[in-house]
């Protein structure tokens, strides 16, 4: 089932909260019972580490908000961090982060909004170079920085060509020691001379399974075969669970269970990470709530799903 069609979903709880792994915060995860898995090359994770609805259930009841981060790094290798996007952090804030976090746990995060969305690219040195100077904090613990766009319309950008105007600038100034993922929702928008700016410039292309591009299996520009050629642009994949936002929120917006049945789509993504692991790719990737009712949960069933297709 897609996320076309929530509503007739088939309900499975994934009670995650009372596991009782013995991971020592800080020492690195025990594999064999973290939520993650621990193959060398995939880094999976959440969008955010807390969510209504999780304390309970991936969070242990009573557990305190300030040790959530810490408990999070005993079942993922990864986060990617959602709050950035509404303003770069406060120092100590990150610093916080970094030190409740195990030594080989990686953050990416997103570039805040007033870059993406309301400044557009335009005139915004100042704010991302404040972003980028407090998330060098995280020093070897931070990955990729995500500049999630959101969906245009003509009278912002005519066209894809216009966009590119705006964008291929801004790429060129991107320091070479960081990793960027670019993500846009203009489904006609992405085509050869898009995914080939962002190759030229060593830019991820954000992978999402979400109601409004295609997902790489059914896209109609290109062979299957040729799939990773087309849609791969730097030299790491970055993928994004995201599903339907309107359709599940008719359903739940308590996010304590999966309420989406995802395994087929999930199928497509377990031959598509094999195929990536395969080209000696590091894969991250992140699951939203929204695409089947719980992230951690998501998360959990692609796993073993990955562990079963071997």
């Amino acid at each position: 089932m897609t996320e076309r069609d929530p509503r007739a979903a088939n309900l499975t709880l994934f009670d995650l909260g009372k596991s009782d792994a013995a991971t020592v915060p800080g020492a690195g995860l025990n594999t064999d019972q973290c939520i993650a898995g621990g193959h060398p090359q995939i880094w999976l994770g959440t969008s955010a580490f807390t969510a209504n609805g999780w304390e309970g259930t991936f969070y242990p009841a009573g557990m305190k908000a300030a040790d959530y981060l810490r408990h999070y790094g005993t079942q993922f290798r990864t986060v990617e961090n959602d709050s950035t996007f509404y303003g770069t952090p406060q120092a100590a804030r990150v610093q916080a982060w970094y030190e409740k976090t195990p030594r080989d746990f990686v953050f990416a995060a997103k570039v805040p909004q007033v870059i993406t969305h309301e400044k557009i690219l335009v005139d915004c040195d100042a704010e991302f170079n404040e972003f980028l100077t407090t998330m060098d904090l995280l020093k070897e613990k931070l990955g990729p920085l995500l500049l999630q766009f959101g969906q245009f319309s003509k009278y912002v950008f005519r066209n894809g060509q216009e966009f590119l105007q705006r964008l291929v600038p801004f790429l060129r100034k991107l320091p070479a020691h960081h990793k960027f993922v670019v993500e846009i929702r203009n489904r006609q928008w992405l085509d050869a001379k898009f995914l080939d700016t962002l190759r030229e410039h060593r830019v991820a292309l954000a992978l999402t399974d979400s109601s409004w591009t295609p997902r790489p299996w059914e896209t109609k520009q290109t062979q299957p075969l040729d799939l990773m050629d087309f849609f791969i642009t730097g030299d790491f994949a970055y993928v994004r669970w995201l599903g339907d936002r309107k359709g599940i929120e008719e359903i739940t917006t308590t996010w304590d269970k999966t309420v989406v049945d995802r395994r087929d789509d999930l199928l497509h993504w377990v031959r598509l990470f094999r195929e990536l692991v395969s080209r000696k790719l590091t894969v991250y990737a992140y699951a939203n709530n929204h695409y089947a009712g719980n992230g951690p949960g998501t998360v959990k069933l692609f796993w073993e799903m990955f562990e079963e297709k071997k």
